[in-house]
């Protein structure tokens, strides 16, 4: 047992000083110890040897390094060494637990429990300090320290307290910093043994603060206790008694009180499927357009919800298109995926189309989910889905909306890769920019198989199996493939407003499912007011512009920040050279090509309806013109748009009514691509030109036809709809 040294008139330092200085004092306090004489409490060894010394309880060992004595019994001693055998051993067989420079760690956390248990040796508590992060929330550096390092901050402008809470830091200097390795594990960098006060005695250890760890046994017991309805104040007193006391209870009654209040948060209880059904009873209530639909099973537990208020049916009708099915967000307290239903406005903000908190992510929770969508969107389904990978989900969503298509989200795929590429992101400055071009930046299919082929080769991961596999499926994910698919450049703006870091960051884990649902309310309306704001700036003001119609043209049209994205696609076609490749009746093709850029792209433009259609599909993709496009039209001497390229979904009035004389591009007057049956054996000499293939189908082929169907109202739906009981199973 360590013990402080109370006995005999000579203070600490006067007799370790006369100790080191006579030669003949006797070293016998640790008899029955291998290896190097070190301080059990203190880690200190070499010149600071423990010293024996006589006391009123029998023989102790002095350590003149920090002061502290402790019985030398073989009781005690013995399942000391037992504690420390538990953790980690040297390359000679002998226990360690005196933290050392250069000692490794799997995990942060495994650092932090060895260093908390050096820490009840001593007789400290420890604190997480300092650290760093990278920005794929990666711990790089760490630093444990004594809970009494540092002063306490005097808060400014802070009214005076009467009875002040005392002090308790006095910086102290202990310390143990660790830093990730280039293998993922952690190193120790630094460790400082020293304290600037006395630690707390062995009886007392059990009461601090990092110390008070609710052992299973224990837990179990609470909650048996908690469970027959004793008071806390009585389940912690019998608890003393089975372990010989209260020392021997690693946690406090107020401890007792948190881990069942955490407990409860953790399971869903009784009345939780009450009242958030009576929440959302009140919603429906305030608006009669509101949906819900919910599963509970027949324990009162909450299954499957899903939600969605009249203006999230509203989004979805202007812009639910492409929708991005969020799965990464869980609610801590539950375990639970919360998955919402987000999409992309004519801001280019983050929209939410409904929301679900679902049981599990299995293949009969995502049918039960999307069929639910569907019914509350009034049976329009979006024309192309972005997903995490998944088996389950790409099950659903081929059962559920076969005329959908499905994508892996490159946010996602980025997102996994730092998960699953830690080591590689952490031991390389430039890995995390060469694999993010690559999930990005390469539009042609033969510059994103050069790229990755490097990025494998310069990194030394042709067999990792996660990327191997990521490769399988790059067809779904990779932006060379699949153009033709319209994605609204929802990547860009998950890329950079991520709704679930948002949650993350107002959303308290602690919180009960129905704050969360209140909290999640109070998420959604402040990006409904971004949008309302950014309406307003696109209707009080108005671009500085050169004399060009086709500018002033799409800035009277586009909102703000789309029109900022064809002003460089407008800006770029002046850096363009054009070279005719011929021309069939109406059919002309020609060859574009941006200054100081090696890449060619292939423009067929139609002059009896203006059409114009380039191999690059950045319209077909994004639903914005190229700057190839627009080269060919100003050679054409076309000098505004044809207002069937401008999508209505960009503009300013994407969530206005339908206008007759509207020409803007919808379904029902869809751009038309350049054909012609009779061009194909006059241009078989161009055909090696990679593009050409099948540009004669491309009205067919293009999603844009299929774009932004308008709200049907059918009269027999809508009654059903707003007749639409809630759904539950019990």
């Amino acid at each position: 047992m360590h013990l402080p040294v109370t006995s005999g008139d000579m203070d600490y330092g006067e007799n370790a000083h006369r100790q080191e200085q006579d030669p003949d004092v006797q070293n016998d306090g640790d008899d029955g110890m291998e290896g190097p004489l070190r301080c059990l409490r203190c880690g200190t060894s070499s010149k600071a040897t423990p010293h024996m010394r006589r006391g009123p309880e029998g023989p102790r060992t002095l350590c003149n390094a920090c002061g502290i004595a402790w019985t030398k019994t073989l009781n005690k001693q013995g399942k000391m060494r037992k504690v420390i055998e538990s953790d980690i051993h040297r390359e000679d067989g002998t226990a360690q637990m005196v933290p050392e420079i250069d000692m490794e760690f799997e995990s942060e956390d495994k650092a932090y429990e060895f260093y908390n248990k050096y820490a009840g040796f001593i007789g400290f508590s420890v604190r997480k300090s300092s650290s760093d992060k990278s920005s794929e929330n990666i711990t790089r550096s760490r630093t444990f320290v004594c809970s009494r390092e540092g002063f306490r901050k005097d808060k400014k402008g802070a009214k005076e307290v009467k009875r002040p809470r005392p002090e308790t830091r006095i910086g102290c200097p202990a310390r143990m910093t660790i830093k990730i390795t280039p293998t993922g594990n952690y190193r120790v960098t630094e460790f400082i043994a020293e304290h600037n006060h006395q630690p707390a005695p062995p009886s007392s250890t059990h009461l601090l603060r990092s110390q008070r760890i609710t052992m299973e046994v224990q837990a179990a017991d609470a909650e048996l206790s908690d469970d027959s309805g004793a008071t806390p104040r009585s389940a912690n007193e019998s608890m003393g008694r089975q372990v010989g006391g209260f020392c021997n209870v690693n946690f406090l009654p107020s401890d007792y009180k948190n881990y069942l209040s955490s407990k409860r948060m953790k399971a869903m209880q009784m009345g939780d499927a009450g009242s958030v059904l009576k929440y959302l009873q009140n919603m429906q209530l305030n608006s009669q357009s509101f949906f819900y639909a919910i599963q509970v099973d027949e324990d009162d537990k909450l299954t499957n919800i899903f939600w969605a208020d009249e203006r999230s049916v509203v989004d979805f009708n202007c812009f639910g298109d492409v929708v991005c099915f969020d799965t990464t967000f869980k609610i801590n307290g539950y375990g639970r995926p919360f998955t919402p239903f987000l999409g992309v406005n004519h801001h280019k903000q983050t929209i939410i189309f409904g929301a679900a908190l679902l049981y599990d992510e299995s293949t009969e929770s995502f049918k039960w989910l999307f069929e639910t969508f569907k019914i509350a969107m009034r049976g329009k389904q979006p024309k192309t889905i972005l997903t995490d990978l998944s088996i389950t989900l790409s099950s659903a969503i081929a059962a559920v909306w076969p005329g959908t298509s499905h994508r892996l989200c490159e946010w996602h795929v980025y997102q996994n890769a730092a998960k699953h590429l830690n080591q590689v992101f952490q031991g390389s400055k430039t890995f995390a920019k060469d694999f993010s071009r690559c999930v990005y930046d390469y539009e042609e299919e033969e510059d994103f198989l050069l790229a990755w082929r490097t990025m494998l080769e310069k990194y030394d991961l042709q067999n990792n199996e996660w990327l191997c596999k990521l490769f399988e499926d790059r067809e779904k994910w990779a932006l060379a493939y699949n153009r033709h698919i319209f994605c609204a450049d929802i990547k860009s703006t998950l890329r950079n407003e991520s709704l679930s870091s948002v949650l993350k960051k107002y959303l308290s884990p602690q919180l009960d499912l129905l704050s969360f649902f209140k909290h999640y309310e109070r998420v959604v309306e402040e990006h409904r007011y971004s949008e309302l704001q950014a309406d307003f700036h696109a209707s009080q003001s108005f671009p500085r512009i050169p004399p060009s119609k086709m500018l002033r043209q799409a800035a009277n049209l586009y909102t703000p920040v789309v029109f900022e994205i064809f002003r460089r696609e407008f800006e770029m076609f002046m850096d363009c050279m054009l070279f005719s490749c011929g021309e069939v009746d109406t059919i002309s093709d020609y060859k574009v090509a941006v200054t100081e850029k090696p890449k060619e792209h292939y423009v067929r433009f139609d002059s009896s309806d203006c059409s114009v259609a380039c191999n690059c599909k950045k319209f077909e993709f994004m639903g914005i013109q190229c700057c190839h496009a627009l080269k060919v039209l100003d050679f054409r001497n076309i000098k505004e748009l044809p207002l069937k390229y401008f999508l209505k979904r960009w503009t300013k009035e994407a969530k206005m009514g339908k206008k007759k004389d509207s020409q803007l591009a919808t379904n029902e007057s869809e751009p038309k691509s350049p054909t012609s049956t009779s061009m194909h054996a006059p241009m078989a000499s161009y055909g090696q030109h990679q593009g050409f293939h099948g540009m004669s189908h491309f009205n067919q082929d293009s999603p844009v036809s299929d774009l932004h169907h308008p709200f049907h109202t059918n009269s027999h739906l809508g009654q059903e709809f707003s007749a639409q009981q809630p759904q539950f199973t019990l």
